[in-house]
């Protein structure tokens, strides 16, 4: 059965924006425990610690990917700070994701660079932004 381009778009562009949007609220509860002491954290992170920088991160910068602005930077920083926290926290523990507890920051780390490569979709603010850019250069020329 084949579909047309344009019913492929609208759903390829519906699964980026539930993408975007899932991930950025399960990636902002982990901010949430480090800097709000939210969701059966033990205690909030010391201001301008690594801690208290990845919680900064992970709570702001999934906001902004909630939203879709600015998700291609975004996206990106995050990507680099989920490389980072695998390195550090789980790559000593064991090679393999499973064996190291590092599943999710190799699943955040790969949606946020594919985040960064497609951007934030047709329904993000990076997107409005767009169409309304491109509605004033088509009505100006």
């Amino acid at each position: 059965m084949m579909t047309s381009v344009g019913a492929q778009s609208g759903v390829s562009h519906f699964f980026l924006n539930l993408l975007r949007i899932v991930t950025a609220l399960a990636f902002m509860q982990h901010g949430a425990q480090k800097l709000f002491g939210l969701l059966g954290a033990q205690g909030t992170a010391t201001f301008a610690t690594q801690l208290w920088l990845a919680g900064t991160l992970e709570f702001w910068g999934g906001l902004l990917i909630l939203v879709g602005l600015f998700t291609r930077p975004i996206a990106f920083i995050l990507a680099i700070q989920m490389i980072w926290a695998y390195c550090q926290s789980h790559l000593p523990r064991g090679f393999f994701p499973a064996v190291n507890g590092g599943e999710l920051a190799v699943l955040f780390c790969i949606i946020y660079l594919f985040l960064a490569s497609n951007g934030g979709g047709a329904f993000s603010l990076d997107g409005l932004l767009e169409a309304r850019r491109r509605r004033k250069a088509a009505g100006a020329g």
